[in-house]
């Protein structure tokens, strides 16, 4: 997982509440086998005027005109403001690749559901809370003058020309971000101390060690 201090970034707009996992991808790509792909298919249903499904060519599908990424004011984006309740419905952590092999880095909302939120750190996607006015700020001024957004984790902060924002996090997920660790790179940290702890327990107890 690649470590995660500053973006700095155009921002796409898309203003719908409670956008749920299944629009963020839809069932049909949950069979890939790969994180790799999905990024073809993030809002797949709003994107194309056609239904589509795994492995088709997606470049002979018909697109929706007025699909939201298709603005070339939003080419480059790598941070999404969104609506209210962001990331709700079934748990997939597909929602959240989807997300990131698309481009996006960081999604912004005034609230996402638990378990999309929970995926976003196990995978390197920053989720910033921030409230209803201060999410408006922030699109007046983008909206205005096309300013780039900086997001900056190490001082948990949003800024765009002259509005600064703080945010909340929980120190670990922070630290998570910041170091580029997923579950699994975190147990390996503590690799001596589970060998230690092995080694311990093969001496009291050898009859559990033994074939």
């Amino acid at each position: 997982m690649k470590k995660f201090k500053t973006v700095e970034s155009i921002a796409a707009l898309i203003d719908r509440k409670n956008i749920d996992t299944d629009a963020i991808i839809p069932k049909q790509y949950l069979k890939a086998v790969t994180r790799e792909g999905f990024g073809d298919n993030l809002f797949d249903d709003w994107r194309y005027l056609e239904p589509g499904n795994l492995g088709d060519d997606h470049s002979l599908r018909k697109k929706n005109p007025d699909f939201f990424l298709y603005n070339p004011k939003y080419n480059g984006a790598r941070i999404l403001i969104a609506g209210d309740n962001f990331g709700c419905g079934s748990s997939r952590e597909h929602a959240v690749w989807a997300l990131m092999d698309y481009g996006f880095d960081v999604v912004i909302s005034t609230s996402f559901a638990d378990i999309f939120y929970n995926n976003c750190f196990k995978n390197g996607l920053l989720p910033i809370v921030l409230k209803k006015k201060e999410i408006q700020e922030l699109i007046n001024i983008v909206n205005t003058n096309k300013y780039l957004i900086k997001i900056n984790l190490v001082d948990q902060t949003v800024l765009c020309n002259n509005l600064k924002i703080k945010f909340e996090i929980d120190a670990r997920r922070k630290e998570v971000l910041i170091e580029g660790i997923d579950d699994i790179s975190e147990t390996l940290k503590l690799s001596k101390k589970i060998k230690d702890y092995e080694n311990k327990k093969a001496l009291k107890t050898p009859w559990m060690f033994n074939g």
